[in-house]
Order: structure tokens, then sequence, then C-alpha cells
């Protein structure tokens, strides 16, 4: 590879923050992991809670880390939290304050290797009027962006309150954001179908990608992305169902005048966001690229999650793909998302 191979999708756990909100709001956090467990089951959260325990030096230990990525051939990691550091339910003031919190201890994770991490902070999605603060804080702490949730869920988990990626009340976000050329990263966690999905593990199989796809449906149908044509976001899990499916997108834009709030069919918009390279599948992935171009498809591990992949290089290098878009994605893209990623990073020199 002719570069750094950047993976944009990799997690941290922040143990002291959770244990801070637990201190600031007992009775939400108790409420939030109760309304997770309903939501995934109990087969599912006893699994995942092992899961975690097992994994726990990747989340949290930072030569473990390191170690992981020179086994895999990652050179720089694009840092995030955990989705679980989101916490819907903390007011506006509180919900500022842990994300700014967030930013500090991300802040701090990437200045202890800063030739291999950069790093993401957090908004408070589910307080539209703190998120501007919060990406400012990020940014002057010298992270790329945020990341975000595919919608601001309401204290309950119900529809009622929540905050949707098309709405106007996130347009001074989403113009800071392009100003800025920060990356926002969609990652979603929960899922408003709730315990319809609280079986056979759907409440990740099932609700990762469906809630990707409403997400960017939301941008693209509502004209966000026509008023910010310079937005820097990148969807993780490769964009969801909707990159597979957008034909049925593009149908509803010519047939339905309520579909018309975008100026051009919702395809064309594919080619104005970018994509991680998690699909699981080589054959959904040549089919992302098809449809968004193999310049807006960037490496994504989703590490260290077991519904991430543990050796995300060679997912891409055995996707049955050419040469040159493999250099895309594991290098080149990378450069354009975040342009000043060659300043300061070396290569590892891996083959």
């Amino acid at each position: 590879m002719n570069g750094p191979v950047v993976d944009v999708h990799a997690h941290v756990l922040l143990p002291g923050i959770e244990a801070y909100v637990a201190e600031i709001d007992p009775d939400g956090l108790a409420a939030a992991k109760d309304l997770d467990a309903r939501r995934n089951g109990r087969e599912s959260s006893v699994e995942s809670g092992r899961m975690i325990q097992d994994r726990w030096s990747l989340l949290t230990d930072l030569p473990t880390r390191l170690a992981v990525m020179d086994a895999t051939q990652v050179d720089v990691q694009m840092v995030s939290p955990s989705p679980s550091h989101y916490y819907p339910f903390l007011g506006p003031d509180a919900a500022l304050d842990v994300a700014l919190q967030v930013n500090a201890a991300i802040e701090k994770l990437v200045s202890r290797a800063p030739d291999r991490l950069v790093g993401l902070g957090v908004a408070p999605l589910q307080h539209p009027d703190q998120m501007v603060p919060a990406l400012d804080d990020a940014l002057r702490r010298g992270l790329r962006g945020v990341e975000i949730g595919s919608f601001g869920a309401s204290p309950s988990g119900g529809q009622a309150g929540t905050v949707e990626l098309s709405d106007p009340a996130l347009d001074p976000f989403w113009a800071a954001a392009e100003k800025a050329r920060a990356v926002v990263f969609l990652h979603p966690f929960g899922c408003s179908l709730d315990e319809r999905l609280d079986r056979f593990y759907l409440a990740n199989t099932v609700s990762q990608p469906a809630e990707n796809a409403v997400a960017l449906s939301h941008l693209i149908f509502s004209g966000v992305l026509d008023r910010y044509p310079d937005l820097v976001v990148v969807a993780a899990h490769g964009g969801g169902y909707l990159p597979t499916t957008i034909g049925r997108s593009d149908h509803a834009w010519r047939v339905r005048p309520e579909a018309r709030g975008c100026t051009h069919p919702p395809s064309t918009y594919l080619r104005r966001l970018w994509f991680d390279s998690l699909t699981h599948d080589g054959a959904q992935l040549t089919e992302l690229i098809r449809v968004a171009g193999a310049d807006r498809v960037l490496l994504g591990s989703d590490y260290p999650f077991d519904m991430g992949t543990d050796d995300p290089v060679a997912a891409v290098r055995h996707a049955g793909l050419a040469d040159d878009v493999v250099q895309a994605i594991l290098v080149d893209n990378a450069a354009t998302v975040l342009p000043s990623l060659s300043i300061g990073f070396t290569k590892k020199g891996f083959a």
C-alpha cells in the first residue's frame, strides 16, 4: 500500500465516563440499561455482557489496541466512543457536560499515540442546541469531528420527541460541520422497533442496517445534502440497507410528490456521502462501490466488537476488487476525508 492504511470505524470504551453518569443520573442510566436489555432480550444481553468482558482489554488498553493494529496491518485508527456513551436520557446541560468529558477522554487517548490514532468526539443529538458547542469543543481539542446516532431518542425510548436527521433544528449543526469540514460519523445505537427485535440478536443484525437506512433517508429526502453539499458524513456498516435498495427510493422520488424534498434522485446523494467497508459480504461491498463510487468507501472494522471484522484489511483484499479499488478503500479515500492525515503519520512498513 502507498500510504497509511486507515480504519475509520474503531471504538473505545470509557469506564470513567460511565461512572460519572452513574453519579449524576443513576435513575436515568438504570432506565436506559433496562430499555437496552428489553430491546435485546435476555439471551442476547447475557451474551453481549460476556463478549464485552472477553474483549475488555481491546476496548480499554492502548498497548493491546496497538498490537492488534500491527497484527492486522492497520496503521491508523479513527477512534470513536462506544455508542453506549450517547446517554440520550440526559437533560440539556448534563448532556453537554458529558459530551465535553467524552471529548476530553478521546483527546487524551489520541495524545498517547498521535502517530497511530485520530479521534472523534460526540454531540448530543437529542438536544440540537447543544450539538454545535460539543462539535466546537471536539475540534478545539484536535479531534476530527463527532459521532452521532441515527436519531435522538426520547428518554422513554418511544417515538414521541425523537429528533430525526431531517429536523430543521439541526441546521446550525450541519452548517458548522460543513464549514469546519468536520467528520460526522453516523453510527446507530438502539432501534425504535424495540421489543420486536428481542430475539435471535435481531436488535443488532436487523436494527443497525435498518437505522442506517432510515437516518440516511432523512438526510437525503429532506434536502439536507442540497443545503449543505460539502458535509463529510461517514455512514457505518456500509450504509445499512439503503445502498442495496436505493432503486426503490429513486422510484418513490419519481412518483410521490411528498418524496420530492431533495432536488435530485436519492441515488445521486450516495456519491456525496462516505461509507465504511463493513458489509460482511464481498458482493454487497461490490454493490456499494457500484452505487456510491470506489472513491466513497473507507476501511471499517467496528473494532473490537464481535459484529465487526477481526481482520478488516484481509476482508477488503479478499472481496474480489481491483487493485486500484483496494488501494482507494484502504488508503486513498481517507486522505480526502482526513486531508491532513499524511502529516505526522508514517507508514509502518506493512506489505
